[in-house]
This record gives structure tokens, sequence and C-alpha cells, in this order.
């Protein structure tokens, strides 16, 4: 489904992705580790065109969306985007955030768009909160809204950005369970997380980044347990190590 090819990105002459090779099945879950400014994000940045490549293509569905003339507008409507900053529009109601993109980008009729958002918010345990604000909301709740409002364009491809760093330890499990769902439902993602043991238990493939080089591909179980390139094995050694110690 995706296919990026030799990927770099620089800024300012510093080159934060360096040529990331990276294929994603349909239904695939990959999840990319690495420490902070390892390029995860910058990474996700890029195929959904909110960051232009500087060299190198990204496909998705074979169709080149990183060339010259391509219609990000039209790119974003098969991919959908959670940041870890949620982004919901505080002047509107949960059951309008959702609607919004559905209504105005993809010309869905107001009805049909309501009940496709009230049957999303059911499914994830929020129908009660259609008509409430954001801020009325906890942090795991306006994450869990945010990736239904998300799926509500009905993306071929989800990204998802350290959607849990913002929120309290008691609130990460209520988000990570929404995406083990969308896991069950064969959703194709690719997560940046910090979240380790998340990535063992849902990833399909882990990805090590580091200095902006996908340093190590592998399974879960591999990655985790049999790193064989010394760069993975000390990042582990180094997360796992502050996790004891906290």
């Amino acid at each position: 489904m995706l296919k990026i090819e030799d990927v770099w990105k620089n800024y300012h002459q510093h080159s934060v992705l360096r040529g990331i090779d990276l294929d994603v099945a349909p239904h695939e879950v990959v999840c990319l580790i690495g420490a902070s400014g390892s390029g995860k994000s910058t990474l996700l940045r890029c195929v959904n065109l909110l960051e232009t490549v500087d060299d190198g293509a990204i496909y998705l569905d074979g169709v080149d969306i990183t060339e010259v003339g391509a219609d990000p507008d039209e790119v974003r409507r098969r991919i959908g985007m959670v940041f870890q900053s949620y982004n919901l529009f505080p002047h509107m109601t949960v059951l309008e955030n959702i609607t919004l993109a559905p209504r105005k980008v993809h010309r869905v009729a107001t009805r049909e768009a309501d009940e496709q958002a009230r049957e999303l918010l059911d499914r994830f345990g929020l129908s009660d909160k259609a008509g409430e604000y954001p801020d009325r909301l906890s942090g795991g709740q306006q994450q869990r809204v945010a990736v239904v409002r998300a799926m509500a364009t009905q993306p071929r491809l989800l990204l998802l950005d350290e959607i849990t760093s913002a929120l309290d330890p008691a609130l990460v499990t209520e988000v990570l369970s929404v995406i083990r769902e969308l896991k069950e439902t064969g959703m194709t993602m690719i997560l940046a997380t910090h979240e380790m043991g998340f990535a063992r238990d849902i990833a399909d493939s882990v990805c090590f980044l580091d200095g902006g080089v996908l340093v190590e591909r592998g399974t879960p179980e591999q990655i985790f347990s049999a790193p064989e390139h010394p760069r993975t094995r000390e990042f582990l050694h180094r997360v796992l190590d502050s996790r004891r110690m906290g």
C-alpha cells in the first residue's frame, strides 16, 4: 500500500531523514521507535505531505504522491493522521469536530455524516459525548475523539504520532485499547511511539530509527528480544533501564 523510497529531509543543511526505505502492506501495523529527534514524527509528516521531501519518493497505492504537482488535499483524503496534541476545534462539539471533514472535504450529506460519526462514537465508548465540547473531556477522551475524527473519513492509511505522550499514565490504556480495536478490523497503521510494551504487543513489524536513519526493522520478537544492530540494543537497554529506575 505504501512505499517509501530513499527519502531525505533536510532542515537548514541538517539531514533529519537520511535515505529512508520502508514498505507497508495492506492491514499491516508498523511501529516506529527511537529517541526524540530520531526522525519518527518527520517521517509521518512527510507521508501526509505536511513536510516536503528533499529527495526520494513516497508511493501510495502505486502512485507517487511526492511528485511535483501532486495535490496534497487529494492525498490527505486517503490518509488519516492523529497528533499527540489532539488538535480538536475547541469551539465545536465532538460531533461537529468529527463530521467537519466528511461534510466539507468529502461532500457527505450532513445526516449521513452524523449517523456515521455516532456509530464510531458508540463503537469506541463515546456515544454520550457527542454534544460535549473538548474542554469538558479528559485527555484520554479527547485523544479517542481525535482517532474517531481521523477514522470518519474512512482512510486507507492511519498515521499516529506519539498519541499517548501527552496523557497521564492512567489514561494511556483507554487510548491504546482504541488502537488495538482498529488493528482487529484490519486498519493499516504506522505509529510513532515511546510505548515499548504496546509496540511489542500490537505491531506486525517494528522499525528503529536513530539520527534519521532506519537502522533496523524486524518482528517485535526479533527487535525486542534479539536486536541485531548495536545501536538498537543500546537504545532498548537505555529505555528499559529508565523504566526500571522510574
